[in-house]
């Protein structure tokens, strides 16, 4: 009996651990996020055993003990465990840090600007060395903006693979939430002020984007299209494209 308990109690934390297996990241933001969810679950599973196996053989042991006895003291042993749980607490600290700081999870973000219309362009964001796209998100849709092109597209962002990417996130009205599963990006949008979206996508190919922010009758309908394309499809459709206030991205299979 008490083998069997164990049995399957190991055969279930092994089935969790194969069933949660990652798939291939499509970018740095959803790779650093896998990373650390797997180095806290290969720690947690064995605890969790642990923990389990204890369980059920203290309950199998001493379910029918007519005579329990309190527990002796035994020093050694609670410093170990609470040794144990400092150097545990430390590893997901330091897991945790080490990924929050990237600046493809946490990037800087400039200041807010005032709120007229002529501030908002790019030309008054930090320099960096990315590829950058201004989203302007509203009721009930997205604007993407590319500056050096002249470009706009609605409720499409297109972006570059293997380049690092900057999205300038605003909000023309209320709090908005812009988030791509598939590359592991979320990012709050506010009025009158920019967050920064950092990325660097590994594959072609079109994810799905949704406001996660409730902000009104239409938030349900409020998704966008995230187009990867390659460096020189990307630069062509730029061309192609140069002055247009609605253009639509090329169809990729991913």
């Amino acid at each position: 009996m008490r083998r069997r308990s164990l049995l399957v109690v190991a055969t279930a934390l092994l089935c969790t651990l194969w069933l949660s297996s990652p798939v291939a990241a499509q970018a740095t933001n959803r790779d650093l996020i896998d990373g650390l969810n797997f180095q806290l679950l290969y720690v947690a599973l064995p605890l969790s055993l642990f923990v389990l196996i204890i369980l059920v053989y203290a309950a199998v042991t001493f379910h029918d003990n007519d005579d329990p006895r309190p527990t002796t003291e035994d020093p050694a042993l609670e410093i170990t465990w609470t040794a144990a749980t400092a150097i545990i607490l430390l590893f997901v600290g330091v897991s945790g840090y080490s990924v929050l700081v990237s600046p493809y999870v946490s990037p800087a973000q400039p200041t807010d600007f005032a709120g007229d219309e002529a501030e908002r362009g790019l030309e008054s964001l930090p320099d960096t060395d990315d590829e950058e796209v201004r989203v302007l998100a509203y009721r009930w849709g997205w604007e993407a903006t590319y500056p050096d092109a002249n470009v706009t597209t609605r409720d499409e962002i297109v972006v570059p693979v293997d380049e690092d990417v900057t999205i300038w996130l605003t909000s023309d009205d209320v709090i908005h939430s812009l988030f791509v599963s598939d590359l592991g990006i979320k990012q709050d949008a506010f009025p009158n002020e920019y967050t920064r979206i950092r990325t660097h996508v590994y594959e072609p190919g079109e994810y799905d984007a949704t406001c996660t922010e409730f902000c009104g009758a239409g938030h349900s309908r409020m998704r966008a299209t995230v187009v990867a394309l390659e460096p020189e499809e990307y630069e062509q459709w730029l061309e192609e494209n140069a002055d247009s206030a609605n253009a639509t991205a090329p169809s990729v299979s991913g």
